[in-house]
């Protein structure tokens, strides 16, 4: 499915009931910015973030906090310091009952810098994006992480396509596990997902249930140079519109 670009949102910014919202962010931010961010953390939040070791991890987190709250108090109509999440049985954020009972479902990635936010109205929804790099044990990651048919596909492709192969296959692998909240718990070689450069992306199916690939959708996204992410919704009627977060 082609990838939309990624555009600056429109002043007064609604999520329709069929639409889904990507954000793309740079997590660079400045320092005035990162402070503006801390001040509408939870505890938890600002906790979370001494965690980090090095500085830049601890200002990436902060952004991605700070800017997930920003675009959530966008649709919300609410200050993003009130805004309160709570956390699924393998750690999936959401928003608690006081701000809409799950009627908005988001999740977040990021990857050297960038960052991607996804969005939706009474759905779940997934998201990944990785920087395409070079992996010196990505023939051992497609062994073990990768299905019998995504290893025999990928071992018949040239060594110039593998690399995108496997970033393709990986995000929608992530994305679908994220969708569905199962975290760690659900093994990466359980499902099969298309990985073939220039090819749809799509679940395929799902082992055990031979209907539920077909009840999935997962989009293929660009977000920058260098970069590819992708998000899977349990549903084929959505519109995609994809924005670029450039502050406030």
């Amino acid at each position: 499915m082609f990838s939309p670009s990624f555009e600056i949102a429109p002043l007064g910014l609604k999520l329709g009931s069929d639409e889904i919202h990507i954000w793309m962010a740079v997590l660079d931010q400045p320092v005035s910015r990162l402070h503006r961010f801390v001040q509408t953390l939870s505890v938890e939040e600002r906790i979370r973030a001494e965690r980090y070791h090095f500085e830049r991890d601890r200002e990436n987190f902060i952004a991605r906090r700070g800017i997930l709250r920003v675009i959530l108090g966008f649709y919300l109509n609410v200050e993003s310091s009130l805004l309160a999440f709570r956390y699924g049985k393998n750690g999936k954020p959401e928003l608690t009952d006081t701000f809409g009972d799950g009627t908005i479902h988001f999740n977040l990635s990021h990857s050297d810098g960038v960052a991607l936010f996804a969005f939706a109205r009474d759905r779940e929804i997934g998201v990944d994006i990785e920087e395409i790099r070079d992996i010196s044990d990505m023939e051992e990651i497609v062994g073990r992480f990768f299905c019998g048919r995504e290893n025999e596909v990928y071992r018949s492709l040239g060594e110039s396509q593998k690399r995108e192969a496997f970033f393709n296959g990986w995000t929608c692998k992530e994305a679908f596990v994220k969708a569905v909240g199962d975290g760690l718990s659900r093994p990466l070689n359980q499902f099969d997902v298309s990985l073939l450069p220039g090819e749809p992306a799509k679940l395929l199916r799902v082992e055990g249930d031979t209907g539920e690939a077909s009840r999935w959708s997962i989009q293929d996204l660009k977000p920058a140079p260098n970069y590819v992410g992708a998000f899977a919704v349990k549903t084929h009627r959505y519109e995609t519109k994809c924005w670029r977060w450039e502050g406030t």
